[in-house]
């Protein structure tokens, strides 16, 4: 779905990272962590199209004639939204259906149906109606998922889901992305927490120190690389294998 060959990401010629090689096959998982600063945004930016690579070659499975992807469903941190703006959850959600829809067309009941099931399957059929600035981030987020649904994209990418919801909201969008998973769908989620990307995760690419390391979640989830990504100090390293030894996984 997605191949990525020895790219360099960055500002006005200035590279951030690296030499970034990884891919995105069909029904995989893929957790980028890193370091605040470590170029997981500036990723996100450039799959998207928003800002080209300063080298390397991003091959996407399905192009448009501009060459750039096309059905790709992008969940953005919901700091970056104006939350005052007047629509309803409903609303919202039925964004996901506009693609594809001409000036005179609406959306019909294959699309209606998907609404409603992608409001129902997040939780969210009883605050339908409710104004997006009245929502909590828990509540925003199953939001911005249930437009996901509805907009049935092949590849997901996703930018910190988790980062202000509570733990009953994220088992509830984690159990989503395993179904997008056994759907065959692509996903790629940054993530800081290291026991959701041990959950959820079939490939991670840790970014740091102007570099990356890719491949399965457990082999690129170590102490040592860790470090030396600059993802924990050796400090924190001492902490986490100090826990680790007495039992306590969920770190």
């Amino acid at each position: 779905m997605l191949n990525v060959h020895q790219i360099a990401l960055g500002y006005n010629g200035t590279p951030l990272i690296q030499d970034l090689t990884f891919a995105l096959n069909q029904g995989e998982v893929c957790a980028v962590i890193g370091h605040n600063g470590s170029g997981k945004s500036t990723l996100m930016r450039t799959l998207l199209g928003i800002q080209p690579p300063l080298v390397g070659k991003i091959e996407w499975q399905d192009v448009a004639h501009d060459g750039q992807p096309r059905n790709i469903a992008y969940l953005g941190q919901s700091a970056d939204l104006d939350h005052q703006f007047p629509m309803r959850v409903k609303d919202a959600v039925a964004m996901g259906a506009w693609k594809g829809l001409g000036f005179w067309t609406g959306i019909d009941q294959t699309k209606a149906d998907r609404i409603d099931y992608a409001l129902t399957r997040t939780g969210l059929t009883d605050m339908a109606n409710k104004p997006l600035y009245a929502c909590s981030s828990g509540q925003m987020q199953r939001c911005f998922f249930a437009r996901a649904i509805v907009q049935d994209s092949p590849i997901l990418l996703l930018d910190e889901p988790f980062s202000t919801i509570d733990q009953t909201t994220q088992s509830r969008l984690v159990e989503i992305i395993k179904e997008w998973r056994q759907e065959g769908r692509g996903v790629m989620i940054v993530l800081h927490d290291l026991s959701a990307v041990m959950g959820i995760a079939d490939t991670c690419l840790l970014l740091g120190d102007g570099r990356a390391s890719f491949g399965q979640a457990e082999d690129i989830i170590t102490i040592d690389n860790l470090i030396a990504h600059h993802y924990l100090s050796e400090t924190q390293a001492e902490w986490l294998t100090l826990l680790q030894q007495k039992g306590v996984q969920n770190v």
